[in-house]
């Protein structure tokens, strides 16, 4: 059975667990070069709840937020590894900017997003609150990113090829 599902049969799938009485938790992100941040956020995103959710930004969308240069992974690409994860239960491409959309389809019980954000900061706040669900943080400080990843390469790497 594969992880990996389209959102519209991710919720057939959701609706059945959550009549079995599984709390459903969703992190989204773009997980671009998968790092000990990520990591860490997911595992505990999965503490929170019985199923946890992975929603990845499609290319499309990664770009629209970080620039044409972005992905450096393609989609289909980082929903594998991410799926890959003992504690990730299913995972969803979404191609808009945010995750509204998936939200609003899916009614998770616990969006979680990382620290990055606050409970009020959330962007998605009001869309989830909005059916009943709660928001929380999760993961370590925001000490990690595949931006500084990136630039640590680049700078490591760049011109002189050693």
């Amino acid at each position: 059975m594969t992880k990996i599902l389209k959102l519209k049969e991710l919720k057939k799938e959701v609706e059945k667990l959550k009549l079995k009485g599984e709390k459903i938790v969703l992190a989204n992100g773009s997980f671009d070069l998968l790092h000990v941040g990520h990591i860490r956020y997911l595992k505990e995103a999965k503490s929170l709840g019985d199923v946890l959710i992975v929603a990845i930004n499609s290319d499309k969308s990664v770009k629209l937020y970080k620039g044409e240069k972005r992905p450096i992974i393609p989609e289909c690409e980082r929903a594998e590894i991410v799926s890959a994860l003992e504690f990730v239960d299913y995972v969803v491409i979404f191609d808009e900017r945010d995750v509204k959309n998936v939200l609003i389809t899916l009614k998770p019980h616990i969006q979680v997003k990382g620290t990055d954000y606050t409970e009020t900061t959330v962007p998605e706040r009001d869309v989830v609150l909005s059916y009943g669900g709660e928001v929380k943080i999760a993961g370590d400080k925001k000490n990690h990113s595949s931006r500084d990843l990136i630039s640590i390469i680049l700078e490591r790497f760049s011109k002189d090829g050693k």
